[in-house]
């Protein structure tokens, strides 16, 4: 590696990276290739749910790996079978589809939707998100992002989807009421939107309508699901059953895996050639999974992640009473929002320069998405970390 050349060189300018590139990982901090040690509080953006070198994981890795790496969709996959059941049995699902990642499992739910409603009538495939929502950045999953910023420059967007107004009940019955839905996709709790987390009446409402009006509702849980907010799946957080749900990021361990679990009454509606990958459920990725689902269902590790957010939380409101800049806290679990006024990738700097790595979410929050495996120690160093360059900025 040429450690004179500027490495972003090397790639499509789609990622604003600086520093030296990272070359291993341990537990919550991670190390780049000139030894500076960072405090992980962003998790690979929610994918090391049990953190770096988690010893059940590189034993199955080895396991799995000695077996295949790969067989393709056109026969079972024994990893496939094992992880597929246990999911199943720990959700509402009936069926499921695995894919490669959070975009292609929300690709996959609205083309599902759609063959679904096509039952019903041929006028009936509008989709309906929410502002601030993220859903991905292929075509269908861009189109059902309600955020101008990342339509800029690729559209036309799809035909068929239309926004919201996050958790606005008389804004979205009205929308809901002007076109034939074949369905509603939402997140529980907007992740890249600003860690908002939509209120019990608003999911409810979701699902009353969609249940009345023959419209499927999609939850996506591909950065709250897993554990996240201290139960499984967020679903559980609101006693609010969708008619899918979506998954991605923690749940291949580390690798791409992307999942879409259904009831039966959309699996049925589909025919071998309707949708596929060539990727999708790799052995490997699949093993690991396994792996990551029985460790979070383990007896007590929820209730730990719940007590390490409630204390990440009771920390951050105890700094947010000391420092004005600091507007509210918001989240479930691990996965929390601080809404801050400043210039928030100058605080992610110098929070990285401090040794803690961030993230944005939003135009105004920065996300606390640690392992779930964090101790409350390392919350502590974090929440220090943070409060010294928030003060330092503000003097």
């Amino acid at each position: 590696m040429n450690k004179k050349k500027d490495l972003n060189s090397l790639f499509v300018p789609t990622y604003s990276r600086s520093g030296a590139p990272m070359v291993s990982g341990k537990g919550v901090y991670m190390y780049d290739a000139k030894d500076n040690k960072y405090l992980d509080f962003g998790s690979g953006i929610a994918v090391n749910a049990l953190g770096y070198g988690y010893a059940p994981l590189l034993k199955t890795l080895k396991k799995q790996g000695e077996k295949i790496l790969h067989s393709s969709n056109l026969y079972l996959s024994e990893a496939q079978v094992i992880l597929a059941e246990k999911l199943l049995k720990k959700s509402f699902g009936d069926k499921l589809f695995f894919c490669n990642s959070g975009t292609e499992a929300n690709e996959a739910a609205i083309k599902f939707a759609r063959k679904w409603a096509k039952k019903i009538s041929p006028d009936k495939f509008h989709v309906l998100s929410f502002r601030n929502g993220f859903h991905g950045r292929t075509y269908g999953a861009l189109s059902a992002t309600a955020q101008e910023k990342f339509h800029a420059g690729f559209e036309p967007i799809l035909e068929g989807f239309h926004y919201g107004d996050f958790n606005d009940i008389p804004g979205t019955e009205k929308l809901l009421n002007e076109h034939q839905y074949a369905a509603i996709i939402v997140e529980p709790i907007q992740g890249e939107g600003g860690i908002i987390p939509a209120t019990p009446e608003f999911l409810k409402f979701l699902r009353e309508f969609a249940t009345k009006h023959s419209i499927l509702l999609i939850f996506d849980e591909i950065q709250c699901g897993m554990g996240r907010t201290g139960v499984l799946w967020a679903y559980q957080q609101y006693k609010v059953i969708p008619d899918i749900m979506t998954l991605a990021k923690p749940v291949g361990g580390g690798l791409p895996l992307g999942v879409v679990v259904c009831k039966e009454s959309v699996a049925e509606v589909l025919s071998p050639g309707d949708h596929g990958t060539t990727f999708g459920g790799n052995p490997l990725a699949c093993a690991l999974g396994t792996t990551v689902l029985e460790t979070v269902s383990e007896k007590g590790f929820l209730k730990e992640v719940k007590g390490k957010g409630e204390y990440l939380r009771k920390k951050l409101l105890a700094l947010k009473n000391q420092i004005p800049q600091i507007k509210d806290i918001r989240g479930m679990g691990l996965l929390i929002g601080v809404q801050v006024d400043g210039d928030l990738q100058a605080i992610i700097a110098s929070c990285k320069e401090s040794g803690l790595l961030l993230i944005k979410s939003g135009h105004n929050t920065i996300r606390f998405l640690p392992p779930l495996i964090v101790k409350t120690k390392e919350i502590d160093k974090a929440v220090s970390i943070f409060e010294k360059v928030l003060k330092s900025q503000h003097k």
